[in-house]
C-alpha cells in the first residue's frame, strides 16, 4: 500500500511527531521485517531520534586473489587458514560499497557519495530521498569510491543544495597529488567545503573522529541521539574477517599501513569497549555490526540483527 507523498518538511517533522513512521522516506515502505533482503539496496534503522539508512550502491564478486589486497604481510598458509576458519573462500570475495544517510530531524546528512551519481541516486530514491533533499554531504576520505557521486556524468554537482564537509588534512593531501578523480570531483567545489579536524561537530549529534592511515586524513564519525550511539568507521577496516579480525594484517589500499593498523585497533577497540554498533563502508551489506574483542589484538565482527529495530 502507498500513502500520499509527504513534503520534505513534513517528512523531517515526522521523526518527532510519528516515531513509528520512518522519516527517511516520504512513501510507505513495503510491509515486512527490517532485515535487508538479498535484493535490498537500502536498509533502515533507528538510532535514538535519528532515522538512518545504509545504501548499497555497488557490490561485485572479485575473482582475483584477495591476498593481493588483504593480509599482504602474512603467509599464504596463514591467510588460507584464517579464511577457512571463518567459512569463506581464500581465492575470491564479494565487495560492498555502502554510504549511509541520516535524518537528524532537522537535516538529512549523507556520508560519502559512492561510486557514481546514478548508483547513489538510485539507492537514495529507494529510501525516498531526492538528491536535492540532502542538506549535508560528509566525505570521510577522497578515494574514488567515496567521491564518485559528487558530480553527474556532465560534471554537475549532484547534491546542489547541500553543504559539504571533509577533513582538512585529507583535502591538503589530495590537492598535491594531481589525482584525476579529485581534480574533477572535489577541487572545483572546494569553496563549498567546510574543512574539519578531529572532534568537530558537523551536525547535531555528529562528531568527527580522526582515523588516519587508510588515507592521510581519513575520518570516522561518532553519532549520538537520545543516549544511543554509533560509530561510522568508513574504511578503517575494509573486510569483516581479513581486516576486522586481523587488524595488523596490511591492506594494499592503506596509504600508511602502520598508522592504519593503529587506527583499526583504536576504532574497533572503542566500539568493543563501549558495546555500540558500528557501520563500515565495505562490511557485508547492510554493513551494521558489533565488535567483540578477542585475544592477541584481534576482534570479531558480529552482524547486527534486530537490536536497532526495537
Amino acid at each position: 500500500m502507498t500513502i500520499p507523498t509527504l513534503s520534505r518538511r513534513a517528512a523531517l517533522a515526522g521523526a518527532a511527531a510519528l516515531p513509528l513512521m520512518s522519516a527517511l522516506t516520504s512513501t510507505q515502505a513495503r510491509a515486512g521485517g527490517h532485515a535487508a533482503s538479498p535484493n535490498s539496496i537500502h536498509h533502515r534503522f533507528s538510532l535514538g531520534d535519528f532515522e538512518c539508512a545504509t545504501l548499497l550502491v555497488g557490490s561485485s564478486v572479485f575473482d582475483r586473489d584477495p591476498q593481493g589486497a588483504f593480509g599482504i604481510n602474512v603467509s599464504k598458509e596463514e591467510f588460507v587458514a584464517a579464511s577457512e576458519a571463518a567459512f569463506i573462500p581464500a581465492d575470491r570475495m564479494r565487495g560492498f560499497f555502502t554510504p549511509t544517510v541520516v535524518n537528524t530531524g532537522t537535516e538529512i546528512v549523507l556520508f560519502d557519495t559512492g561510486l557514481s551519481a546514478a548508483g547513489t541516486g538510485a539507492a537514495l530514491a529507494a529510501a525516498g530521498i531526492a538528491p536535492e533533499d540532502v542538506d549535508v554531504v560528509v566525505i570521510t576520505h577522497m578515494h574514488g569510491d567515496h567521491i564518485g557521486g559528487m558530480t553527474d556524468s556532465d560534471g554537475n554537482l549532484t547534491f546542489a543544495n547541500a553543504r559539504f564537509v571533509a577533513g582538512q588534512v585529507e583535502y591538503d593531501h589530495w590537492a598535491g597529488t594531481g589525482n584525476e578523480r579529485f581534480e574533477g570531483k572535489v577541487r572545483p567545489f572546494a569553496d563549498r567545503i567546510e574543512f574539519v579536524g578531529d572532534g568537530h561537530s558537523v551536525a547535531s549529534g555528529i562528531t568527527s573522529v580522526a582515523a588516519f592511515g587508510h588515507t592521510p586524513g581519513h575520518m570516522a564519525y561518532h553519532l549520538e541521539s537520545s543516549g544511543s550511539r554509533l560509530l561510522l568507521m568508513a574504511d578503517t577496516a575494509n573486510h569483516y574477517i581479513w581486516s576486522v579480525g586481523y587488524p595488523d594484517w596490511e591492506v594494499r589500499f592503506d596509504i600508511d599501513k602502520a598508522a592504519a593498523a593503529v587506527t583499526r585497533k583504536k576504532i574497533l577497540g572503542m566500539a568493543a569497549a563501549d558495546r555500540i554498533p558500528l557501520v563500515g563502508y565495505h562490511m557485508p551489506f547492510p554493513g551494521i555490526g558489533y565488535i567483540e574483542r578477542l585475544a592477541d589484538n584481534r576482534f570479531n565482527y558480529v552482524s547486527a540483527s534486530y537490536q536497532l529495530h526495537l
